[in-house]
């Protein structure tokens, strides 16, 4: 397949296995309105979560075509993942029907593999949220996204991490600028949570009606649990739009 019907391809798939949709099509012949049309880049978005890529896909798909990979390993509770994903699939749904011609978003669902998320945190389970741990989560997210970026010929890519206050979008930032040149694409280095964000975030997921989460995902991170895995409060550093980490 060559590498314009990969990209047509994985915008046209708005739900699939990861290690098949790039193969898939929609069936409609689109070519003589593409024609017409103005060349529009492609976007593969990492998403976290349903309410965090609802601000990120306001502000990027007005002038991209854009397709939403979810890939989230460490929610380790499968319950939990459901809801998740299921809230992801509701705002794609919801937001497509809004949308008319140019602007609507694919979704593909990667594969849900809690026993790599394990692996990769293994020897950091100890420690605090904020810290070593969550740098490894991040990068086994991100480094997942963008092979399958690559797989289906989208050269650039970014997650909605930055969305959220309680991530540092510098370590963000400097894992996906560190993965895109492995892998050869362009990392959208963004700090989602800046122009207030994370608060439009909030707004959009509360008029789509989507499930918030309480915590992050991972069993480490759970309400009431500590890292080292017995009853407490949990250990979440609230990280401001203008924290000094982030260079603002």
């Amino acid at each position: 397949m060559k590498t314009g019907d990969k990209r047509i391809a994985a915008r046209n798939c708005i739900s699939g296995d990861s290690h098949t949709a790039c193969g898939q099509s929609s069936g409609v012949d689109l070519s003589k309105a593409r024609e017409k049309l103005p060349v529009r880049k492609t976007l593969l978005l990492h998403s976290c979560c349903g309410p965090c890529s609802t601000s990120v896909v306001e502000r990027l798909a007005s002038d991209r075509d854009v397709t939403i990979f979810f890939y989230n390993p460490n929610i380790t509770d499968e319950a939990e993942y459901r809801l998740r994903l299921e809230s992801q699939q509701r705002f794609v749904e919801l937001y497509n029907r809004s949308m008319v011609g140019n602007g609507r978003i694919a979704l593909v669902a990667g594969p849900y593999e809690p026993s790599l998320f394990f692996q990769k945190v293994q020897g950091f389970e100890h420690l605090p949220e904020g810290g070593a741990r969550c740098e490894r989560c991040f990068e086994l997210r991100i480094e997942r996204s963008a092979a399958y970026a690559a797989m289906c010929g989208i050269q650039d890519f970014t997650t909605t991490l930055s969305v959220s206050p309680h991530k540092h979008h510098r370590r963000i930032a400097r894992i996906g600028a560190e993965i895109a040149l492995l892998y050869g694409l362009n990392f959208l280095g963004d700090d989602f949570k800046k122009r207030d964000g994370y608060a439009r975030s909030v707004a959009l997921s509360r008029l789509y009606g989507l499930y918030r989460q309480a915590y992050c995902g991972c069993e480490f991170s759970k309400p009431g649990i500590l890292s080292d895995g017995v009853p407490g409060d949990a250990d979440s550093k609230l990280v401001s739009p203008s924290d000094p980490e982030d260079g603002q």
